[in-house]
């Protein structure tokens, strides 16, 4: 396990899955028919939550993967340990995506362990609630840019030499940049970044052969909603404003990435997939 120090660690992000309760719902919930097979994926923040659930999903349809994470070590192990009893092999890689040097060493690693990369999910990232404009510091807006767009241009610059026709990019944006959110006003820019972004690299890569498509979660319980990343009061309520009245669970949204990382979605490019209990949005 490779474990360059993380830049920043605020608040209790990204929290441990482990201590969470209810636990989230990460296990797939159908057969593999190996739509993934011999494919090698890199997900980002794998150790807990939609990323968990990615890595999981994405083992049993044949893929191996590399678990990046951030801090957490006991969940990141978990994750591993998923991967391979699904037959599948598996490599953590503790890295903070915001910093290019730790995207050039997934990528090394990567190619190390496996000889390939196929899939890139770019899953990490981090949000903090925030009442006014005003109470948000320099150094998180700095910092929630750096990790959720800034991560997403390093390690597509950092694979891109490694991708092959075939290949597949999947960014992790969210209903924030389409509804909005008054709590989260950094987060949610980056999520609107991370749509542009999304449709601008599907033009510049689909020449190659490389496809670009993104998922846009609604609430979703992880550890990044109840560690510091939503206030007590919206906690109390996470969900019920859905038209399904309730939280989603990270493997209603892996089934997403899973589409756009295979060949059922091969005339799929630029576009964004809503797993988002039901709310309408443009997009």
């Amino acid at each position: 396990m490779t474990k360059p120090a993380p830049m920043i660690h605020e608040d209790a992000l990204p929290g441990q899955e482990s201590r969470l309760e209810p636990k989230p719902e990460w296990q797939p919930r159908y057969a593999g028919s190996g739509r993934l097979a011999g494919k090698v994926a890199i997900v980002t923040g794998a150790d807990s939550g939609i990323g968990r659930a990615v890595a999981a999903l994405f083992a049993r349809e044949g893929a191996d993967i590399a678990i990046v994470y951030l801090s957490e070590d006991g969940d990141a192990e978990e994750t591993r340990n998923i991967v391979e009893r699904e037959g599948r092999r598996a490599i953590t890689v503790r890295a903070d995506v915001g910093s290019s040097e730790n995207c050039e060493l997934v990528a090394r690693e990567t190619l190390k362990a496996f000889g390939r990369i196929d899939l890139l999910v770019n899953n990490a990232g981090e949000q903090h609630p925030d009442e006014d404009i005003t109470d948000i510091t320099e150094a998180q807006l700095r910092r929630t840019f750096q990790t959720n767009i800034f991560g997403m241009f390093f390690m597509v610059q950092a694979v891109r030499p490694h991708l092959a026709p075939g290949s597949a990019i999947i960014n992790c944006t969210s209903v924030t940049m389409y509804k909005g959110s008054k709590e989260l006003l950094d987060y949610s820019s980056t999520k609107g970044a991370i749509t542009a972004f999304t449709r601008s690299l599907s033009e510049n890569l689909v020449s190659e052969g490389i496809r670009v498509n993104a998922v846009a979660p609604g609430p979703i319980w992880t550890p990044l909603n109840p560690c510091g990343g939503a206030s007590k009061e919206k906690l109390a309520h996470f969900g019920e404003g859905t038209p399904m009245g309730r939280p989603g669970q990270p493997n209603e949204v892996a089934p997403s990435f899973l589409f756009l990382a295979c060949d059922d979605a091969s005339y799929m490019s630029g576009q964004v997939l809503h797993p988002n209990g039901g709310i309408i949005v443009n997009g």
